[in-house]
């Protein structure tokens, strides 16, 4: 991929940035900066994107297991599904709560609209997980078709797109950057 340090011949200290339109917004002086490290943090190291693996891996292999019962009507896969939405569900909490940390004290997130629908996106993804947990803990098997399913399925979508925007956070705007740089923490 070209990158605009090379359209333009220049040699500045430094990452290129490759010449994509971001697709929120953009501001030319965080591709020079060296970032800001995460608020929640363990040897400099972020927390939020080692956690969110969780989260995304369980509820994306909840849509598989549902596509499983689906074509099977297997009890192993209906079982599985519960595992699964119960175990990002719990996951998804932690890492909402160490994201909610860094929206709240880093500035530069709020100000980017990559932060808002980032974290908008992982409400709603919170709250029709939290439904489709509930609906398979108080129905049956027949939840599945066509209502859990549904539901798995546009999680797994929604988190394809709040990942992005989390990727824009990260690589656009270098929030939760190891080393030092901007400290506009609270």
């Amino acid at each position: 991929m070209e990158t605009s340090q090379a359209q333009s011949g220049s040699n500045h200290a430094g990452t290129p940035y490759p010449n994509v339109p971001p697709l929120i917004d953009s501001r030319e002086t965080e591709y020079r900066d060296s970032g800001i490290t995460s608020s929640v943090a363990i040897l400099g190291h972020p927390i939020h994107p080692v956690i969110v693996i969780f989260p995304v891996a369980f509820l994306s292999a909840a849509a598989g297991t549902d596509l499983g019962y689906w074509l099977t009507k297997g009890e192993f896969w209906a079982q599985a599904s519960v595992w699964l939405l119960g175990s990002g569900l719990l996951t998804a909490i932690a890492a909402a709560i160490i994201g909610m940390f860094d929206f709240i004290r880093i500035p530069r997130v709020r100000n980017r609209r990559a932060g808002w629908a980032h974290m908008w996106l992982n409400v709603g993804v919170l709250a029709l997980t939290l439904v489709n947990f509930g609906l398979r803990l108080i129905g049956t098997n027949a939840i599945i078709l066509p209502f859990g399913i549904s539901l798995s399925l546009i999680v797994a979508a929604l988190l394809m797109i709040s990942g992005w925007y989390g990727g824009e956070l990260t690589f656009r705007h270098k929030v939760g950057i190891i080393g030092p740089g901007e400290s506009q923490i609270l």
